[in-house]
Order: structure tokens, then sequence, then C-alpha cells
């Protein structure tokens, strides 16, 4: 009991005196030892680490995971030590309802069927992410985060101890300029050389752990690395299956639309056509006169207009929605386009604003 009670007077002492000493150097009024200017260069570059690393560390877990309940989850089952129960994620609870749809709607329908392929690619994407999750977070985010738990803890702690060792010996010095007689002289000085001894000591242990950030940083930038090849694979692979779908999907427009897309079979984006907006298809258009083309004896069909449309040239039809137009299909003409009527009025019209009824 005695012991403790010692200890514990001992240490509200060495707290005091520290207390007074830093207060003092707020204040100016006592001396404080200075670092060497490498060393206030290591203490900076190892919080610029810290901070930069929290930062991106924080922000990759948004872009992995952008549901903060669902990360908050993730966090406590890991502090739990238990396994996160296992979701099917957005593109894959997407791609399940729209199969779903499928079977309601019969699966032998246009939109029924096409509901099945997109459904499976969706489904294919989710496969996908989940993997491009998995990989991101053993390889990149796993090594920032024992940065942050293990190296930068350890590294504080030392930094805390070595701030206690120079308040220990700029008090010492302090009470070293006090003393008057030879006795409180020699005491004081004896007081200062173990004072120093101890902080020389910490500060080495310190210098050591702050040059080790030059390690840390070639250790992140290779986890960058891996991180940057895992997204690149993962948005490759999203890209092949949206090729495959739309190389797909154009095979059986024809079924779907035989009149609208007889014009120009095979072309699309998917195999390397352009979109109704691309100025490549605007040249190719351009060279129909819209003024001159006649509507075919066979082949026109009505049209309703699913949204409205505002004509970017003289050569298109502004469209509202819900009204219905006369279409058809001239030869030479993009599969992504038709040329609509409406009483006097004609003029090009994309296709994906219609819906063909005839």
């Amino acid at each position: 009991m005695d012991f403790n009670v010692k200890k514990l007077a001992s240490d509200a002492g060495i707290f005091f005196t520290r207390a007074i000493q830093f207060t003092g150097e707020k204040f100016g009024q006592v001396e404080k030892t200075e670092l060497d200017a490498h060393f206030e260069n290591l203490l900076s570059r190892a919080d610029s680490t810290k901070n930069w690393t929290e930062k991106i560390f924080r922000q990759t877990e948004v872009l992995l995971q952008p549901n903060p309940s669902s990360r908050i989850e993730e966090f406590l089952y890991e502090k739990l030590d238990r396994t996160v129960p296992s979701r099917p994620n957005n593109e894959e609870l997407l791609g399940h309802y729209m199969q779903d749809a499928a079977k309601d709607f019969g699966p032998g329908t246009p939109y029924g069927s096409t509901l099945i392929k997109v459904g499976d690619c969706e489904r294919r994407l989710g496969s996908v992410q989940r993997e491009f999750l998995q990989t991101s977070a053993i390889g990149f985010l796993t090594p920032l985060r024992n940065f942050l738990e293990g190296d930068w803890r350890t590294i504080s702690k030392e930094r805390r101890l070595l701030e206690n060792r120079r308040l220990d010996l700029d008090s010492c010095k302090a009470r070293l300029k006090k003393a008057k007689l030879a006795e409180s002289k020699a005491a004081a000085e004896h007081e200062l050389r173990l004072a120093q001894t101890e902080f020389d000591r910490q500060a080495e242990v310190t210098r050591l752990l702050l040059e080790g950030i030059s390690s840390t940083h070639v250790n992140h930038l290779r986890c960058l690395h891996e991180f940057v090849e895992a997204q690149t694979a993962y948005y490759k692979q999203c890209h092949l299956h949206m090729q495959d779908l739309q190389k797909e999907l154009d095979s059986s427009n024809g079924d779907v639309f035989p009149n609208a897309f007889a014009g120009n079979p095979g072309h699309s984006m998917a195999s390397g056509g352009s979109s109704p907006l691309d100025p490549a298809s605007a040249v190719e258009t351009d060279t129909l006169k819209i003024e001159e083309v006649q509507a075919p004896a066979t082949g026109t069909r009505k049209a309703k207009v699913l949204y409205d449309y505002d004509a970017a040239d003289t050569s298109e039809l502004s469209l509202l929605a819900d009204e219905l137009i006369t279409v058809y299909t001239v030869p030479g003409m993009d599969s992504d386009w038709l040329v609509g009527e409406r009483g006097n009025q004609k003029g090009k019209v994309p296709v994906t604003y219609l819906e063909l009824l005839s």
C-alpha cells in the first residue's frame, strides 16, 4: 500500500512539474529544447502521411461501399471478428428483379426475353463488382488500415514519450539555473545528465520510427498499383459484358422492329457504329435531303412517341410525348433514325423515342 501511495505521489509530482514547464513554454517564460531541422522534417512528413492516408482510406471506403449503414455494419462485424453476411449487391438485385419480371410478363415475349438477357448481364456485372470489392479491400484498404491502426499508433506513443522526456530535460535545466548551493547544483547536474540520456535514447527510437515512413510510402505505392490493376480489370470486364449484351440485343432487333432496322442491318454502337447524337451519324444523314424524301408505297408504320424530343436542326422533327406519327425508313439512313411525318411536317426522329405500333 505504501508503495502505491509513494508511486502515486511521485507520478503526480512528475505530472505537475511537466505541467509547469509546458505552461511556462507557452507563455515564453522558460527555455525549450528545440529538435534539429531534420527531425522536424521527419515529424512533418509523418503527420502529412497520416492525414492523407486517413483521407484516402475513408474516401476509398465510400467508393467501394457508398451506403453508410453498410459501412457501419461491416465495421462492427470486423471489430467482433465475425464474417459479414453475404447479401446481393445492387446489380445482382436488379438482375434478379428483371428476370422475375420476365417470368411474369412471359419469357417468350420481346420484352420478357430482353429482360432475361439484361437481367443476366446485370447479375454478371454484380459478380464482377463483388470480386473487385474483395480484391480492393484486401490489397489496398487493409494495408492503409494496418498503418493507421498499427504503425501510426506506435509512432504517436513514442512521440508522446519523447515530449515527456523533453519536458523533464528542460525542467532539470531550469532547476540547475535556480540552484544556489553547491550541493543543490551537484544534485541538479546529476538529474540533468540522467534526463539528457533518457531524452537522447527516446529521440533515437522516435527517429528510427519516423524514418520508416519511407518504407510505408513504398508499400503503399505497391498497393496503389494493385488497386489500379484491379480497377482496370473490373472496368474491362464490365465493358466486355456490356458489349456482349449490346450485340445480343442488336441481333434480335430485326425480329422486334423488322422495318425500322432493315435499312442498315448490323450497324450498332457495339459493332463500331455511331449513336444518334454522334457527329459521324450526323454527317451520314445530312446527305439525305429530308424535304425530297417521299414516303414509300409500303412499309410505313404508325408510332407512338414515348418522350418529348427537341429537333437539333431543320432536318429533324420535334416530338411530343404520347402523340402518334407515321414513320418509315429510307435506304442509306442510319438504323437509329427513321423519317417521321405529322401532317405536313417531316423530319428525322430517333427510334429510341418511339413505340412502333403497326
